[in-house]
């Protein structure tokens, strides 16, 4: 009877007073069915994934009442807190709260803050909707306290498993070849706004002071022998993987067997931006955003290269060393140049990541112009962090959305000097992979 009752095609044919009638029907099938009638596993199907809003209230309902100690039965109930319609999920975080669901606690912290937090008299708070009294009331319920002090060790307790089983599990910051940022103030932003002879455009980069926390940054980019080491620690785990990756992903680089590329010292080229990502997590780290990249490569003076104010072709690693050409002079001889690269031309690309030690910057931090561009955490449009959520779509599904390019940094082997300033941003999609792009990570000072 109760199966029939729940058919959805039946209920949403219903309307009005006939489809009343049926919810109250199903309302009282629930509540006067044998505890041997009813299933734990259909009951919580029903609470997440049946298509009538008020069936899935009902089922949440009842999932507390009848078997609220079982695993799969509180799993419903937290994932019913997040429901699209408001009473599913308001229903969700009232039995959550009353029958002091463990799972749901953190769940609900999302929703309305800290109980410790929200109980201090003084503390800042907007007007609440429905969701959030609900959420608050549900949580002081489960605590049992409204006692700031006694919920903050409360909130420690419950979490103190949790936090545990994270702390275990966070890698330590590869460390072995990194340097000390300290903290403070930068000029950041273009010094040059000319746009030149070619065609430079710095008007997205204005000068500007910016305050950085202490970080530790890669001395050199990311070598092909120390990517091996995490390729060979990952193999097919996505323990690392960025939300989005790509179903199927392979972080094989693309120029992997390339030998103009892929010597043990030479920087890695051929990855995207998600294996970027999760190369920097193996490590303990992050990619820089581009503001922690910028002070790396130029200290606090605001110097245009990273050794200083005026350019030398022996201190990086630029279109004039890789092609052996020192007579190029604008947009148009750069691209005659540059369009008549080939496979295996030029022959030396790239130099090793510890080379130019002259053209370091102002922290040691080497190869910071040219070389390789480095890919970065930041949204070129946006200047945020990057959150891309393209998985299951291809690239021309989103080759043209401000969400999936980053910004570039440094200049690459086919930049003139201009690119190859501390302020020059360039851009790229999250998914290509180029023999011009490398990365390097930055590493959480705190307690180092």
């Amino acid at each position: 009877m109760l199966h029939g009752l729940l058919n959805e095609e039946s209920i949403n044919s219903l309307q009005g007073q006939e489809y009343r009638d049926r919810i109250q029907r199903i309302e009282k099938a629930l509540t006067d069915a044998a505890d041997g009638d009813l299933s734990l596993k259909e009951l919580a199907e029903w609470a997440v994934g049946h298509r009538d809003w008020n069936v899935r209230r009902l089922a949440v309902e009842t999932l507390a009442a009848r078997f609220v100690d079982a695993p799969e039965a509180r799993a419903a109930i937290t994932e019913a807190i997040h429901d699209d319609v408001d009473w599913v999920a308001f229903t969700a975080i009232k039995v959550a709260g009353e029958h002091r669901v463990p799972e749901a606690v953190a769940h609900m912290i999302r929703i309305s803050g800290w109980p410790s937090n929200f109980t201090k008299p003084a503390y800042a708070r907007k007007p609440v909707g429905c969701g959030a009294a609900f959420t608050k009331r549900a949580l002081l319920d489960f605590f049992e306290s409204t006692d700031p002090d006694e919920l903050r060790e409360l909130e420690d307790r419950h979490f103190a498993r949790l936090r545990a089983t994270v702390d275990s599990a966070r890698r330590e910051p590869d460390l072995r070849d990194a340097v000390l940022i300290p903290a403070g103030p930068f000029i950041a932003g273009a010094r040059v706004n000319d746009i030149g002879p070619f065609q430079m455009d710095n008007t997205d980069n204005p000068l500007r002071v910016e305050e950085l926390p202490a970080y530790y940054i890669d001395r050199t980019t990311v070598t092909n022998a120390r990517y091996a080491e995490f390729l060979d620690a990952v193999g097919g785990s996505r323990e690392f993987a960025h939300p989005d990756e790509p179903n199927g992903k392979d972080y094989t680089p693309a120029h992997w067997h390339d030998p103009r590329f892929n010597g043990p010292g030479f920087p890695v080229v051929g990855v995207d931006w998600y294996d970027a990502y999760a190369f920097a997590r193996w490590a303990g780290g992050r990619l820089p955003s581009e503001n922690e990249w910028e002070k790396a490569a130029r200290g606090t003076d605001g110097r245009i290269y990273p050794w200083g104010d005026e350019w030398s072709n022996d201190k990086a690693q630029s279109v004039f060393t890789a092609y052996g050409r020192d007579d190029i002079r604008n947009l148009a001889e750069l691209e005659e140049l540059l369009v008549t690269t080939t496979v295996s031309w030029p022959e030396r690309p790239v130099a090793a990541a510890d080379s130019h030690p002259a053209g370091a910057s102002p922290y040691g931090v080497l190869n910071m112009a040219g070389n390789v561009w480095e890919l970065t955490r930041t949204n070129f449009f946006t200047r945020a962090d990057m959150a891309p959520f393209f998985k299951g779509r291809a690239g021309q599904e989103f080759m043209n959305r401000p969400e999936a390019f980053h910004v570039l940094r440094g200049g690459t082997w086919t930049s003139p000097p201009v690119c190859l300033s501390t302020f020059y941003r360039g851009k790229d999609l999250l998914t290509d992979r180029h023999n011009e792009v490398g990365f390097r990570c930055v590493y959480d000072a705190s307690g180092k």
